[in-house]
């Protein structure tokens, strides 16, 4: 009986944090590469959007906009009332070019299907523009447009696989 009281309440822990606290997450696709690449192991913080609003270069996992069963993982770069535009395969928020550490020198970043080149969209209230670090390979706001506060599940904070990558995820503009 003990163990049976044990397994029960181990099991009630377990699930109060996987359903409010944080929750583990596989990547799939490239479309983060050179930050987290395919089949690696992360965990999500669900309660730090409680506490705090979303800043520019957290890494968030949100419902995709087209199939609610599938979860993306993004960087935001806009944020309620920022302006973004891509001009000359740069991003530029609010007139300012970002300064992306966490993209390949070599990559450039070219509008879709939503965010033209050259065009400039403003983020509305309670929503995020975010982006895939793998910019060539990455279906984002540059096609699907704004993403709502309500669908992001939460940030990203830690990764646990593989091994050698085990750390913390750290937002590369605090």
């Amino acid at each position: 009986m003990d163990v049976l009281e044990t397994f029960t309440f181990i099991g009630s822990i377990f699930i109060v944090v996987y359903l409010f606290i944080m929750q583990p997450h596989q990547v799939s696709g490239r479309s983060m590469d050179n930050t987290f690449h395919d089949k690696q192991l992360i965990l999500t913080s669900k309660i730090t959007y409680r506490f705090r609003e979303p800043e520019r270069g957290d890494v968030v996992v949100f419902n995709s906009p087209t199939n609610p069963d599938i979860d993306y993982i993004k960087r935001v770069i806009g944020l309620p009332g920022d302006k973004v535009r891509i001009n000359n395969g740069e991003v530029f928020v609010n007139g300012i070019q970002l300064q992306e550490s966490y993209i390949n020198p070599e990559s450039k970043t070219y509008g879709g299907t939503f965010l033209r080149e050259g065009t400039e969209v403003e983020v509305p209230p309670q929503f995020l523009f975010v982006m895939g670090d793998n910019r060539a390979h990455s279906s984002d706001s540059r096609e699907f447009a704004f993403i709502p506060y309500r669908d992001v599940d939460g940030e990203v904070f830690f990764r646990y696989f593989p091994l050698d990558k085990i750390g913390s995820i750290t937002n590369p503009y605090r």
